[in-house]
């Protein structure tokens, strides 16, 4: 079989390889050669703490050998075999599912990510209802494919505009630090607060008219946009507002289900059942590419007489399904989900510690091993490190000497992510704070004290 050596990765990836989120004459990618817990390396043998999970998605960590012989075993006995066929992978994912989602959410379509996902639960959403809006937030990533970014509210949708499907409506989000509605009442109660922003939502779809929306689709917890956790009584009252109003809650988990915020889905913190329920990065732990929207047991029988009309030439595809099934018995075994809730007053801590030490640091938010930093030139102005939808020479700097030091990790805008492997111990979390520690010094020097 064709090989090459170790030093030919990066020039060749270089000369043939088109790269996305990128202009491509400014990609510095890391050529990794392998990886292991919550480690990889690149091919020079320099190693880096991971605490971003790759993509928000390697949840059991990297190199898990029983993952990887459940693929190598599909592989042997069936590799492929197309939709309108089962398998003993899909049998047995669909039994494993049903087991940890939550209320009546039994029965799934299986897609190639996050982003088809939350495609065909719009599209199951319009079918159901015969309705055709589409209500979602503005600080939301749902997917770079059309549909999924016309949902999209941050600016990563505005580059494609208007060649996106047709129909949505966004509103806001209940971001408390940065509030347009508080921010002359920064003491309002939780509840309070809370309800100005269903109320605000309510609004909305008064004027859209509830007889034309389908359903409202958000992140349970936001993601890449903040990690903005719904204050309590928010989630209970949009499933509240959606029942009232014949509208479909759509829940989107792509990153914060399986145990990432310390249950197996977000919305279990607050004991609401979505009508649909996206997922996929922690759904295989990116072994291999998959998605699934999970359906209550009442959409999944309108379709018994009324045809579904979409597809994919990979659904359900046999390596996927046994990498996800082995993934959920990965993380039933090791008590991840468990771990993750143990691990989340540590990463609170540790965060919170950042914020006491470092005056850029403006505000720390953070759910079982989900964490965020809001970098700041001001904690008297909230003035941002980076500007909206920009960047700035402090916030290059500061991942710069994370990436010269050995960790990684995602920056948005002025703020730090933080989602590890849900197997990091507290000495390899304290190690990646180590280095971060030092690496906001660079940031401090860019506040203004205004």
């Amino acid at each position: 079989m064709y090989d090459i050596s170790d030093d030919e990765i990066l020039p060749l990836s270089l000369q043939h390889s088109f790269w996305t989120w990128s202009a491509q004459g400014k990609v510095a990618p890391i050529p990794v050669q392998r990886a292991s817990g919550v480690y990889f390396w690149d091919v020079n043998g320099k190693r880096y703490l991971d605490l971003n999970s790759m993509v928000m998605c390697v949840n059991i960590g990297h190199g898990d050998p029983r993952v990887i012989e459940a693929i190598v075993d599909q592989a042997r006995s069936l590799p492929y075999a197309g939709p309108p066929m089962t398998s003993k992978p899909r049998a047995i994912l669909g039994k494993l599912l049903a087991e940890i989602t939550p209320g009546n959410l039994n029965r799934f379509l299986y897609t190639l990510g996050g982003a088809d996902a939350n495609e065909n639960a719009i599209k199951l959403a319009r079918a159901y209802t015969g309705r055709h809006k589409i209500l979602a937030r503005y600080r939301s990533y749902h997917g770079a494919s059309a549909g999924a970014m016309a949902a999209t509210g941050d600016p990563r949708r505005v580059a494609w505009e208007p060649n996106l499907m047709s129909g949505v409506v966004h509103f806001l989000d209940p971001y408390r630090y940065r509030s347009t509605f508080h921010r002359t009442a920064p003491h309002i109660s939780e509840a309070d607060f809370s309800q100005d922003y269903l109320n605000h939502l309510e609004e909305i779809i008064q004027y859209e008219g509830p007889h034309t929306i389908a359903a409202v689709l958000l992140e349970s917890v936001t993601g890449t946009n903040g990690v903005i956790i719904p204050p309590e009584g928010y989630l209970q009252g949009v499933r509240e507002i959606c029942d009232r109003h014949g509208i479909l809650l759509i829940a989107d988990e792509v990153m914060s289900g399986f145990g990432r915020t310390g249950e197996w889905f977000a919305v279990d913190h607050w004991k609401v059942v979505p009508d649909l329920m996206t997922m996929a990065k922690g759904l295989t732990s990116a072994y291999a590419p998959m998605g699934a929207v999970a359906m209550r047991e009442e959409i999944a029988e309108y379709f018994r007489e009324n045809t579904y009309h979409s597809g994919l030439t990979y659904n359900a595809h046999p390596i996927s399904l046994a990498a996800a099934a082995a993934n959920i018995q990965v993380m039933q075994e090791d008590h991840l989900v468990e771990r993750s809730r143990a691990m989340a007053p540590v990463l609170h801590r540790m965060l919170a510690e950042m914020g006491e030490q470092h005056p850029s640091v403006g505000e720390v938010r953070s759910i079982g091993l989900f964490g965020v930093m809001e970098l700041v030139r001001s904690r008297t102005s909230r003035e941002p490190m980076a500007p909206f939808n920009g960047n700035s020479p402090e916030m290059v700097a500061f991942r710069q000497y994370l990436l010269e030091h050995g960790v990684y990790l995602y920056t948005h805008w002025h703020t730090v992510l933080l989602l590890p492997p849900l197997i990091i111990t507290e000495e390899q979390l304290a190690e990646g704070f180590a280095v971060i520690d030092k690496a906001l010094e660079i940031t401090d020097r860019g506040v203004t004290g205004s």
